[in-house]
């Protein structure tokens, strides 16, 4: 009787109030706790090696994702936005090639990466966005290979064919930022930083206007939507995503060089965004995790088989020709439907059951 009459005083059809915090599903935040609390079980090599590559592979891939998966624009080009923002970061801050860096502090060096980075990928899609489906593609595809054979070929301003050696993260507040805690934890910031901001923006009124441009951009122009502006405008966001990454893959690996954004790590980035699902920020992260475990310890087992390590990239397009037969929505959409079929009533899809 008393629940009848507490029910009886609020709004009809009115939601209970709940706080954010209650609406997350309790194995997020055991994920949380297991990522916050790692580095105090797991190796250095775990830390360090896996799971910061994965973090800043799937930083770069979560740029691609935001362009297809809310834009609809497939863009090969951003792992070269983050090659670049690496040799900025070489150039204008210390590396080893002092006749070239110049040794400028962080404060500067680091934003005026970024800053030629968006520059470079709002320039990209300001001649990107004016094409559609193949087109776009090629037309990625085509300035990722220009600018890996031009850093190849240039000695006076990216060294060529070795590019730099001995760039490292600054030490800030007396932390080597490149010892293995310390670096998970910085890469680890950077991720959820750049994953909530994706989030975000996904659900702000230029997120929402993006992806009804990309359902329909007749009718979003017919409403007085600038259609290029936004485009372009999501070539610049994803590109600050992709110098982010850049800039911790190359403190990570102390070095940048032509190979770092060649045409098979442009690939890589597209591999990973699809197989782990363009449809939420996760997606990404999950795939940087299956490429990491696949290029770190399918290798080794190929080499002890006696197959040779060079079959490790057709065994990485055999899984991603598997995932995509079978879910075009990547690991994110099998596990939907996964969860879909658990959660169906055997009843109801057979009619009753029968009499």
């Amino acid at each position: 009787m008393a629940v009848t009459e507490i029910r009886a005083t609020e709004p009809a059809g009115a939601a209970p109030q709940r706080n954010w915090w209650d609406r997350v599903p309790p194995s997020y935040w055991v994920v949380v706790v297991f990522l916050l609390f790692m580095p105090a079980f797991a190796s250095d090599f775990v830390v360090y090696q896996l799971m910061g590559w994965t973090f800043i592979l799937g930083i770069i891939s979560l740029s691609l994702m935001f362009l297809a998966g809310y834009g609809g624009m497939v863009s090969l080009v951003q792992m070269t936005v983050a090659g670049l923002a690496g040799y900025m970061v070489a150039i204008f801050g210390d590396s080893a090639i002092d006749t070239i860096s110049l040794g400028w502090p962080w404060y500067v060096s680091i934003p005026l990466a970024l800053m030629i980075a968006v520059l470079f990928a709002t320039v990209t899609g300001w001649l990107a966005v004016r094409t559609e489906g193949i087109y776009t593609i090629m037309i990625t595809l085509a300035i990722a290979s220009a600018f890996f054979y031009f850093t190849r070929q240039n000695y006076v301003i990216f060294n060529g064919f070795s590019g730099f050696n001995g760039v490292l993260p600054p030490q800030l507040f007396g932390v080597d930022w490149r010892g293995p805690n310390a670096f998970y934890y910085l890469t680890l910031f950077w991720a959820a930083a750049s994953y909530f901001a994706v989030l975000y923006i996904s659900r702000a009124p230029f997120g929402l206007a993006l992806q009804g441009v990309r359902d329909n951009p007749r009718r979003m122009a017919a409403l007085g939507f600038n259609v290029t502006a936004h485009r372009v405008a999501a070539y610049s966001f994803a590109a600050l995503l992709a110098g982010i990454g850049g800039i911790l893959l190359t403190w990570q690996s102390a070095q940048i060089s032509p190979g770092t954004a060649g045409i098979g790590p442009v690939i890589d980035i597209l591999v990973i965004a699809v197989i782990g699902g363009l449809r939420h920020p996760i997606g990404p992260f999950i795939g940087a995790l299956v490429y990491v475990m696949l290029k770190t310890f399918a290798l080794d087992a190929l080499v002890a088989l006696g197959l040779g390590g060079e079959r490790f990239q057709l065994l990485i397009g055999v899984g991603f020709l598997a995932i995509v037969f079978f879910s075009p929505d990547g690991l994110l959409g099998l596990w939907q439907k996964l969860r879909d079929s658990r959660n169906r009533d055997p009843l109801r899809e057979g009619g009753g059951g029968g009499k």
